[in-house]
């Protein structure tokens, strides 16, 4: 066997796994999209909340292998934010705009809404050009 037919076996040896790895993290994707619209309150939808799957633009190989970021653009009235996520066990991490990060341990309606305020908040935050500790030093 040539080394590409190596290449190619282990892409086809792999391939349930990777999709199932796409998955999940394409279902969190969608949870948080859901939860964006939502976060107006019940009844009260936002909208003009999109989300576009992409490639993660710092990924080198397609498709990602298992454990490897994907990547959503999330369109929020007048901005977008890229977030990133990748599966590590039963555990997702990620990263949003400049600075956010984020790690679930269980993916509920409930994590997931609070992922989605604290995206905003972050949001808000790096648009006014202020960090976290620059509000609470104006609260006090």
């Amino acid at each position: 066997m040539s080394d590409f037919d190596i290449l190619q076996a282990t892409m086809i040896q792999h391939a349930a796994a990777r999709q199932a790895d796409t998955g999940a993290c394409e279902a969190l994707f969608g949870a948080l999209y859901q939860a964006l619209r939502r976060v107006g309150g019940p009844g009260q939808p936002l909208h003009n909340v999109s989300v576009e799957l992409v490639a993660d633009p710092q990924q080198c190989l397609r498709p990602p292998p298992v454990g490897e970021y994907h990547a959503a653009w999330f369109r929020l009235g007048l901005c977008e934010v890229l977030v990133r996520v990748r599966r590590q066990g039963q555990e997702f991490h990620g990263d949003y705009g400049y600075r956010g990060v984020f790690a679930l341990t269980e993916i509920s309606e409930d994590t997931v809404i609070a992922l989605a305020h604290r995206i905003l908040k972050d949001l808000t935050l790096e648009y006014a050009g202020m960090l976290p500790s620059d509000i609470e030093k104006q609260l006090n």
